[in-house]
């Protein structure tokens, strides 16, 4: 097996951002590791805590975010946010960027043997640690996620392009398979919580029923539903073959902005998907013009292939 500086290699990777990458990685290979042994190894989905956004943590959350932390100290981070964590932790003063980390995306499927990933957001570091993630999410130097499912994979984007890398378990190192990722235009899927249709506002609910009505509705076309209630696992299914995914604000109380956090799920998803010519926003504005007012605020999240995503700018549209 490589050593760890060497589990991922690409010309298409920043310079700058090659030894992050690389520690992204690493942990990532330790961590597919960890997860295939499953049951034969640590107890790893028991609740633990909660973390700073009063999510139940399980015990491969928390080691995860060790894991994370511990590596990227070697690296040129200056600030690490973590979802797991409350505030901002300072890792190299001398460091260049600012991460921002959910270590362990769909925790509630680690029993379940379901995919679960790592999301990560990359900024330029400023002086103040929280001003370095509460800024456009346009300003992102780079966005991914690493996915441990039947293959263990990496997508992310420089600003350049969505690429895509699958952990060859030989040799232990990501390889490059595609340099290009483009979301398909074409799908009969839609991605939604339909447990929470009462608690829907009049577009979201006006869409989805007309994506139920199949093709004698105004869609022409009968559709398949699809919730994994894992963010990376849904993103990875719609950068390979389309579709839509959406987590609207809703009526319940503590959900009116959804429950996803614009620094560590929203923002760098929105990145990933839009450099794959996909398209991303709250369900009127598009991800990539908003920011942030707060490390563990949330946003709702509506994204996937471009013609879908619009179609449900238009419900809002019409609802005023």
């Amino acid at each position: 097996m490589p050593e760890h500086d060497t589990v991922l290699s690409s010309p298409l990777i920043p310079a700058a951002l090659a030894p992050v990458m690389q520690a992204l990685c690493a942990v990532g290979v330790d961590l597919a590791g960890i997860i295939a042994r499953g049951p034969l190894g640590q107890s790893l989905g028991h609740e633990v805590g909660e973390n700073a956004g009063g999510d139940g943590q399980k015990a491969l959350d928390v080691l995860a975010d060790e894991m994370f932390e511990a590596a990227l100290r070697q690296t040129s981070v200056r600030w690490y946010a973590s979802e797991e964590q409350e505030s901002v932790l300072a890792l190299n003063p001398e460091g260049r960027y600012a991460l921002a980390i959910d270590p362990l995306d769909g925790s509630s499927n680690i029993d379940v043997n379901v995919s679960i990933g790592t999301i990560f957001s990359i900024f330029e570091a400023k002086d103040d640690a929280e001003a370095s993630f509460l800024r456009p999410v346009s300003e992102q130097v780079a966005g991914g996620y690493i996915i441990f499912g039947p293959q263990c994979c990496l997508a992310v984007t420089f600003g350049e392009g969505t690429l895509m890398f699958a952990l060859d378990p030989a040799t232990g190192r990501f390889v490059l398979v595609n340099d290009g990722m483009q979301t398909p235009g074409a799908s009969k899927e839609y991605a939604i919580n339909a447990s929470n249709h009462r608690h829907w506002d009049p577009a979201i609910r006006a869409y989805i029923e007309d994506c139920q009505a199949g093709k004698t509705g105004p869609h022409g076309q009968d559709s398949n539903m699809r919730w994994v209630a894992s963010l990376v696992a849904e993103t990875h299914r719609i950068l390979t073959r389309g579709g839509i995914f959406l987590y609207p604000g809703d009526a319940r109380p503590g959900y009116e902005k959804g429950r996803l956090r614009m620094v560590y799920e929203v923002a760098p998803i929105a990145f990933l998907i839009e450099q794959a010519g996909g398209l991303a926003t709250d369900g009127r504005t598009p991800i990539m013009e908003q920011a942030a007012d707060a490390l563990h605020a949330r946003s709702p999240l509506v994204f996937g292939s471009p013609d879908k995503v619009r179609q449900v700018a238009g419900y809002y549209d019409r609802a005023g």
